[in-house]
């Protein structure tokens, strides 16, 4: 588990992650998603959900802070916390999400919050347990020139 280095970064993380929650775009689900991702050298980044008509092509909070992470050149992250308007349940990503984020390693954390700000700390592997990683590729096959 990769540590947030104090309660007062954890603090920002959630709470940049429900300021984001307000810039969500989601007129079909109604449905807010926030997001803000800790990457390994300082910078914070964020990102909502963004709906679209066809809901195929809508995006989750996740997989736009992380893509917009990914586009400045950051690939190592810390820790994410991501937020909705869930009164009695923590908020969890995705199984998209869960796959897109273990593709950068199975020991960060994910910060599931509800609205009140209370959270729940998992890392990646453990939200998604037996999971495909790139480490995968490397591995001997019977038929390697497949």
């Amino acid at each position: 588990m990769t540590d947030v280095q104090n309660s007062e970064e954890v603090q920002k993380l959630i709470q940049t992650s429900f300021e984001m929650k307000e810039k969500a775009y989601c007129p079909y689900s109604r449905f807010r998603v926030g997001a803000a991702l800790l990457c390994q050298d300082g910078t914070l980044m964020t990102g909502c959900n963004v709906e679209n008509a066809v809901y195929g092509l809508s995006i989750c909070a996740e997989r736009v802070a992380l893509t917009k992470a990914i586009s400045e050149g950051r690939r190592r992250f810390k820790a994410i916390a991501i937020s909705s308007d869930m009164k009695s349940s923590f908020i969890v990503p995705c199984g998209p999400c869960r796959q897109f984020m273990v593709e950068f390693g199975t020991e960060w954390n994910v910060y599931l919050t509800k609205p009140d700000g209370t959270y729940k700390i998992m890392t990646t592997g453990e939200l998604l347990p037996l999971c495909f990683v790139p480490e995968r590729f490397e591995e001997e096959r019977i038929n390697p020139n497949a």
